[in-house]
């Protein structure tokens, strides 16, 4: 039980030697560092201010330039004058307004004459356009039909509209029992928006009830289809016969 204590304090003393073996080492490492340290700083070189350069410009001297030496005899020359250029700006003429010439007449119809301004002819006022007249077609009308024998108001080249308006006013005509040669013409005028004015029996078959149907049919086909834009006329007077 001794031997074993014994080992144990005898292992405790060698480690104590040991430590402060190292320690001993550890501060003499510092001392030594330190004493480096000391020694570079003491023996260190101070440093050098930066020396101040002044720097000078030399002047230059501004010389005229040689101009080459005049001739002999030769005049001096001025130097040139510059002159103000003003445009001209030119004026509209004005022509004064022609004078009537005196003593004109108009061209005689027995032969020009002697007085001046004869040969200048009058001017002639546009006469007012009479109405137009009635056109008439050359349209054969069967017994129990009817068809347009005439027109008024203007050239009216269009055929369609005249074949609907015939084809309406068929569909209200009620035609009476009478001989088939029977006939009347019925005049009326259609407006541009297509209304029927102005109807009335323009030549007369002979037979009242005849007349009434022909002329009631075309006042109850009222209005019809406005007139074709490419019509110039502000209307369209129409003859229609019926058989």
């Amino acid at each position: 039980m001794q031997d074993r204590v014994a080992d144990v304090l005898a292992q405790r003393a060698a480690l104590d030697r040991g430590a402060g073996t190292a320690i001993l080492l550890s501060v003499l490492l510092h001392g030594g560092i330190t004493a480096l340290v000391v020694y570079a700083a003491l023996h260190a070189t101070p440093p050098r201010r930066a020396g101040m350069v002044s720097i000078q410009f030399a002047s230059v001297e501004r010389r005229p330039l040689r101009q080459p030496a005049p001739e002999a005899g030769a005049a001096p020359q001025s130097p040139p004058k510059i002159e103000d250029v003003k445009p001209k700006i030119e004026k509209p003429k004005l022509e004064a307004p022609k004078k009537p010439e005196k003593n004109t007449v108009p061209l005689s119809p027995f032969g020009r004459s002697t007085k001046k301004g004869s040969e200048t002819p009058p001017v002639e006022t546009p006469k007012p356009s009479a109405p137009a007249a009635a056109t008439s077609t050359a349209t054969e009308v069967l017994p129990g039909a009817s068809g347009v024998t005439g027109l008024e108001g203007g050239d009216f080249p269009f055929t369609i509209y005249l074949d609907g308006m015939i084809r309406k006013i068929g569909h209200n005509w009620y035609r009476p029992q009478v001989d088939a040669g029977t006939g009347v013409v019925i005049y009326f005028r259609i407006l541009r928006s297509g209304t029927i004015v102005e109807s009335r029996v323009e030549t007369s078959s002979g037979n009242p009830t005849f007349d009434r149907a022909a002329l009631s049919a075309v006042r109850s086909s009222s209005p019809l289809n406005p007139l074709p834009f490419a019509y110039n006329g502000p209307w369209l007077g129409v003859h229609q016969t019926f058989r």
